[in-house]
């Protein structure tokens, strides 16, 4: 393992473990990461949630040269561009063109929720309702690291060190409808929006059937805006190409990014139902948002690539067989190996939940998470930190051989870890 400090500075990493090579990936193609220290890799998190459907995919590639070369930068900032609008054209079609009607551009998931916050606070002061300025999310919820993203995140990431501004800002325990209905009783008059995850994507928790049911009767007595945050769920990674489709009723605004351009350009877009654009369009407001970098040509072509791809491919489809094989494996993994205490997720977005190797029974502490994943790594495959164990988010387009691949890694890299800490234990006697 080479470490050589370098003018990067990567995102959380600690100072310790800047410039290691076995951590610097220099390509990638298909479902595999070749890293600086000579080691190619099985990759169990899609890239971050991003390449649903793998790495280096020829069409999506294309279409990105196409648009820089004819285009270059043209912007949806004062103007419109032609990609941009046959993006939005598509999103809607996708997502229900029979709920949805508008499409505003950001360029990553965080920034798409600030925008998503500022949008329901004007939309309720349109409505005669400027009192209305509290956002509600969901303990343990991730929403980005930005300003507004960031205190709408319902975990402890130092946004007190920041100096984030949360009093606007209230949050409520994910599939207890009886918490967020008393909380509706006290300060429902004052709610912009509520933003949840479908499935929470730091314990991969999937909101009850109850839970939205609520959500929904709840925004008809209430009022507020219903926001889903699918930056992580949405393009088939829960089993259709967003997970609230599967809901009785839609949300009112929907936020989509990573698998949007399967990872090739800083992407997010915020879907609007029609009675949102149409308080916008019948007052003649402006909102007071935008991004030099959103809805570029470039990233609007593979917008349009990434949606023609998973049609030829029939990746949806793909991805709910992939996902029955995933379950059965993990329910196996669960029933015979002893560090393995349960699975929570939906589809190719699942959480492995792992208890001490010390023996104590006690769920793996976060601070071991790290040595689990990297004995995971040092087994042949990446996976995500994860609630007391590890997240695998599988490519739609895994074959067989390569999730029985996975599978047999995580089997290894809970062993190589396991043997540690028994080594450790010895060591100090």
């Amino acid at each position: 393992m080479t470490s050589q400090r370098n003018a990067l500075w990567p995102s959380l990493l600690t100072p310790d473990q800047h410039g290691r090579d076995d951590l610097c990936a220099v390509s990638a193609e298909g479902v595999r990461v070749r890293f600086a220290d000579g080691r190619e890799l099985l990759c169990g998190t899609s890239g971050l949630w991003n390449t649903n459907l793998g790495y280096g995919n020829q069409a999506i590639a294309e279409a990105a040269a196409e648009a820089l070369l004819t285009a270059s930068y043209l912007s949806v900032f004062r103007f419109e561009n032609e990609y941009a609008r046959r993006a939005a054209d598509a999103l809607v079609e996708l997502a229900g063109a029979g709920h949805y009607r508008r499409v505003l551009f950001s360029t990553s998931g965080g920034a798409a929720n600030d925008l998503s916050m500022k949008l329901a606070r004007q939309y309720q002061a349109l409505r005669g309702r400027g009192g209305r300025k509290v956002v509600v999310g969901l303990r343990g919820s991730y929403h980005g690291l930005t300003f507004g993203g960031f205190a709408l995140t319902g975990e402890d990431l130092g946004q007190q060190v920041y100096g984030v501004d949360q009093r606007l800002v209230r949050h409520v325990t994910p599939n207890e409808p009886g918490e967020l209905a008393t909380l509706m009783a006290r300060q429902g008059a004052q709610v912009a929006a509520v933003v949840v995850e479908p499935v929470l994507g730091s314990g991969a928790v999937p909101l009850s059937e109850e839970y939205v049911g609520e959500l929904l009767r709840l925004r008809e007595e209430h009022g507020f805006l219903l926001v889903a945050d699918e930056v992580a769920t949405g393009f088939g990674r829960t089993g259709d190409f967003f997970a609230s489709q599967r809901w009785p009723a839609q949300p009112d605004l929907l936020i989509t990014s990573k698998g949007l351009t399967n990872g090739t350009s800083a992407a997010a877009a915020v879907l609007a139902a029609q009675s949102v654009a149409d308080v916008f369009d019948d007052t003649g407001v402006v909102l007071s948002h935008g991004e030099t970098q959103a809805g570029t040509p470039v990233t609007c072509a593979t917008i349009l690539a990434t949606i023609s791809e998973m049609r030829r491919l029939d990746a949806v489809a793909l991805g709910r067989r992939l996902a029955g094989r995933l379950e059965e494996e993990l329910s196996t993994l669960v029933a015979e190996h002893p560090l393995v205490t349960g699975t929570t997720g939906v589809g190719c977005f699942r959480s492995v939940r792992v208890t001490a190797a010390d023996g104590s029974g006690v769920p793996l502490p976060q601070s071991e998470v790290p040595s689990l994943v990297a004995a995971v790594r040092e087994a042949g495959a990446i996976v995500h930190p994860g609630l007391h164990g590890m997240q695998l988010f599988p490519a739609l387009t895994y074959t067989d051989a390569e999730l029985d691949e996975l599978l047999a890694c995580v089997r290894a890299g809970l062993g190589l870890y396991a043997d540690r800490v028994a080594a450790r234990a010895e060591a100090r006697g």
